[in-house]
């Protein structure tokens, strides 16, 4: 038996890497039995088969770390948010809904905002200095130019890293950089696809070295962040902790409440009062979830 980490799946085939080889997979009758299905990232154990080069069945899958469900994959580290700072302009609500989504699955965040040759100076800086004043790391990049390049290749080491953002904010142009090839279709937006899709249609692991990947990940943008509860959110607004042991009530959603530590920091401009209210527009919206449900 040999352990591989699953980098591609196609009609159910799948491409497990071990060491340097890339061995062609089928999955063992009794994971489909038990309703378990691979998903790209996972680490397996396969069995090879005689009298066939490079083929193999998966037997089993190691316990997952992470799991996402949309677009599926496991074992995910670390997920870099692109905006770019002009065309398209900086989507700050989705980046916050993003933000909250990796604090949930406990990944690590990255900001990169990218096309900064593209935006006025002074909004790169706003928008760096507000979310590293919280505590993200955020990265300033020209991908066309390969400026910041470097520095965020540093940050792939020893990571399962996925790139999420909106069409054309430029994921691909940046993996590409990276790798200095061409390996993922440019253009969110293309001439193919009128309606805007991703270009990506199935999630692929590209390996940079040992340790080190990149998911190429199809609609990461637009993943379903409402199996997180409403009265829950202000867990993952990371800057919120320190301050919600002030509120008088217990489950205090900072919204309507009175006596409310949230809104006492945010009356000291110890909280930002964008990010507050990009948290009302989330809680908002998940609590109109939860009341809909059904």
């Amino acid at each position: 038996m040999q352990r591989g980490l699953i980098i591609n799946n196609i009609s159910n085939l799948y491409q497990v890497q071990v060491g340097d080889e890339i061995i062609e997979c089928n999955v063992r009758g009794k994971l489909k039995q038990e309703d378990i299905s691979p998903v790209v990232g996972d680490i397996v154990e396969i069995e090879l088969l005689e009298n066939e080069k490079s083929k193999g069945i998966i037997d089993n899958i190691i316990p997952r770390n992470v799991y996402l469900k949309r677009p599926k994959m496991a074992n995910l580290t670390q997920i870099i948010f692109v905006v770019s700072l002009k065309s398209p302009k900086p989507d700050l609500l989705l980046l916050d809904k993003q933000l909250v989504y990796a604090e949930y699955l406990n990944i690590n965040p990255i900001i990169c905002i990218n096309k900064i040759d593209l935006g006025r100076e002074e909004d790169c800086k706003n928008i760096t200095k507000l979310y590293q004043d919280i505590g993200y790391k955020v990265m300033n990049t020209n991908a066309k130019e390969r400026l910041g390049i470097k520095e965020l290749q540093k940050l792939l080491e020893n990571n399962v890293t996925a790139f999420s953002g909106n069409s054309g904010v430029g994921k691909s142009t940046l993996i590409n950089a990276i790798f200095e090839e061409n390996i993922t279709e440019e253009g969110d937006i293309s001439q193919k696809n009128k309606r805007g899709k991703n270009t990506t249609t199935n999630v692929k692991l590209y390996s940079l070295g040992k340790d080190k990947y990149i998911a190429d990940t199809p609609g990461f943008s637009t993943f379903d962040i409402t199996e997180i509860e409403s009265n829950d959110l202000d867990k993952y607004f990371i800057e919120f902790e320190r301050y919600v042991p002030n509120c008088e009530y217990i489950g205090c959603n900072h919204i309507k409440e009175q006596n409310c530590g949230i809104k006492q920091a945010l009356s000291e401009n110890e909280i930002s009062q964008e990010r507050y209210e990009r948290y009302c527009k989330i809680y908002d919206y998940l609590k109109d979830k939860e009341d809909h449900k059904w």
